[in-house]
């Protein structure tokens, strides 16, 4: 077995359409630092991410010479983090900023990490890994001038490298046993207010600015035309739904784990076809701009189903 003092490192690298390009420089950077990378390439979000998610957990099950972590992007950074999560092993964390990366591997212990192309610049991505990359686990606590942790956080953080394992593998007592994805079951038991503008829907919001949430709709559900002054990205959960983007003429027929991104001020309407639960982040704050009533949209709706 490797000493884990002497151990190179490995990056299992991947991404989707949306972050082909942080990922090539990121690839390019890590490579100029002499770190073996093998780059999967281009695919969807998530075909990729499991991919990615898969290789570094089979490497986290044996004793390999190299460290092997992963890295993937996608818009959001999201929806790869989301598949990539689903292997035993795989801590996977969505960083934004340095910040991010430096808590993500000093308190989570994350071997992948998740990168957004559509909000991190090259320049900004290479300082989230270069940050990665230099923080080990347990790292001196960053919120208090890198002083040691204390104590009861030390104990807390060593437990956790057993503890956490025996979640993904078998999962917590009280919880359902067909649930595999730790993500789906926190969002199921997440309480979520009703969308009081919009009939069978409902909304979490998880962040204000820029404004992401988790959003259900019941099956049957109707969203009339409406716009947004920012972009969104969503991804699905659970459920089925169609959108209809009317700028563009054009129709999406999305399932759990489809993407789509809906770009500022296009008009869309959408129609949920099981209950539906779905990710959504706005490039900034939430709004919604209506184009037809309620009655309006389900005429238009049936309209296209006839």
């Amino acid at each position: 077995m490797a000493d884990p003092a002497d151990r190179s490192l490995k990056i299992i690298a991947g991404a989707d359409s949306f972050g082909c390009s942080v990922k090539d420089a990121l690839v390019s950077h890590l490579r100029s630092l002499n770190i073996e990378v093998d780059d999967l390439g281009t695919s969807s979000y998530y075909s990729i991410a499991a991919e990615v998610g898969r290789r570094v957990s089979s490497a986290a099950s044996t004793n390999t010479a190299a460290e092997v972590r992963g890295l993937v992007a996608c818009g959001t950074g999201v929806g790869v983090a989301i598949f990539a999560n689903k292997y035993p092993g795989v801590f996977a964390a969505t960083c934004l900023s340095p910040s991010d990366a430096l808590n993500a591997r000093s308190i989570n212990n994350s071997n992948v990490l998740a990168v957004s192309g559509m909000s991190t610049s090259p320049d900004s991505a290479i300082e989230i890994v270069d940050t990665w990359l230099k923080t080990p686990f347990k790292s001196p606590c960053p919120a208090s001038g890198s002083q040691p942790w204390p104590e009861d956080i030390q104990s807390f953080l060593d437990n956790s490298l057993t503890e956490m394992p025996k979640i993904s593998s078998t999962g917590t007592e009280g919880s359902e046993s067909d649930s595999k994805c730790s993500i789906c079951c926190l969002v199921k038991n997440r309480e979520l207010g009703p969308i009081d503008i919009i009939p069978g829907g409902s909304m979490k919001i998880l962040r204000e600015t820029p404004t992401s949430a988790i959003v259900r709709f019941k099956a049957g559900s109707v969203e009339p035309a409406h716009s947004h002054t920012f972009g969104h990205d969503l991804v699905v959960l659970e459920g089925k739904k169609t959108v209809w983007n009317l700028s563009k003429k054009e129709k999406f027929d999305l399932s759990v784990g489809d993407y789509l991104f809906t770009p500022a001020t296009d008009v869309h309407r959408v129609k949920y076809h099981e209950d539906t639960e779905f990710f959504i982040k706005w490039d900034g704050k939430w709004d919604m701009f209506f184009h037809e009533d309620l009655q309006a949209a389900k005429e238009a709706v049936d309209k296209e189903s006839n």
